[in-house]
């Protein structure tokens, strides 16, 4: 049977993905899917760099803003719901654009990927957060040395659920993987720069701009409604700012941090999708907007 086509755009934070994909949906009769593990929270608006509505030109956007700050929301609940809208898309006859930055997502969803299925535990996961980050990295280069490669050691989200899958199936999560074959014919798109510094430059600007835009007031809401919330706590754009709310640091250095931990998101972005070797990767300080819908189009 023939696998139908969509389009995969990706790369790193502040390289244009939003702007090339609306763009591209309005050529192609497309509609995005967001592949954003943070846009899919409610309020976490400026801080996720979630597109506005008038960005969105008209265009429907997917997988954003689907549930509240304090819900839990797995991977395998993405790609269950990623599948459904793609159907609902292909049914429309207008053509999938899926649009982000968060890798596991991607790969699971569209690529040979499989996670083991395996309920939050509660119980579970309030023993496991009690430890900090470290204790809980070195448990996991433990149980499962060859995930605890894969994971920042200051993620403490990523760690606990692997650590959960470890103790829950009684082997690594790493063994409970599984290859599977993608059930999509899936058209790869990447935006970066060659010159590593354009991109940062560009990282510190939408950093400005999210302070102008009001993230301090965005964040402070959050923090006040949901308290010392682990989502929060855990996500670039806001875990800075605790801090500065808390009168342990000044607005300069909870700013230059901000910009520091996306640069360095950013880089670990790009090794993530360097390995697809699927991925046709545009030079975003070389390549116009026009060239890149222009090629894409011309390879669907």
């Amino acid at each position: 049977m023939t696998k139908q086509k969509i389009i995969a755009i990706t790369g790193p934070s502040s390289s244009g993905k939003t702007k090339l994909s609306i763009e591209l949906a309005k050529q192609i009769n497309g509609e995005i899917i967001s592949v954003d593990s943070r846009q899919i929270y409610k309020e976490m608006d400026i801080g996720s760099a979630k597109p506005t509505f008038e960005e969105r030109e008209g265009i429907p956007h997917y997988l954003m803003d689907i549930i509240d700050v304090n819900q839990e929301y797995t991977v395998a609940n993405f790609c269950d719901d990623a599948k459904i809208k793609i159907k609902e898309i292909f049914e429309k006859d207008k053509v999938p654009i899926l649009v982000g930055g968060t890798g596991l997502y991607f790969r699971v969803l569209l690529q040979d990927f499989d996670l083991p299925r395996v309920e939050p535990n509660k119980e579970l996961r309030e023993e496991l957060e009690q430890k900090s980050s470290e204790e809980l990295y070195s448990i996991l280069k433990d149980k499962d040395p060859d995930i605890a490669e894969k994971i920042h050691f200051n993620n403490k989200v990523k760690i606990v659920r692997a650590l959960e899958v470890c103790l829950t199936l009684g082997i690594p999560m790493s063994k409970a993987q599984k290859k599977k074959e993608s059930e999509y014919n899936v058209l790869w798109f990447g935006l970066n720069a060659q010159n590593r510094e354009f991109l940062y430059e560009r990282i510190n600007k939408r950093v400005d701009l999210m302070f102008e835009q009001g993230l301090i007031n965005e964040a402070k809401k959050l923090f006040e409604k949901y308290g010392e919330n682990k989502i929060l706590l855990g996500t670039i754009g806001y875990q800075e700012l605790y801090p500065y709310f808390n009168g342990q640091s000044d607005l300069e250095t909870a700013s230059n941090l901000l910009k520091q931990n996306t640069r360095r998101y950013a880089k670990r972005q790009i090794s993530w999708f360097k390995a697809n070797q699927n991925i046709y990767w545009f030079d975003i300080e070389k390549e116009s907007l026009k060239n890149m819908i222009m090629y894409i189009t011309n390879c669907y």
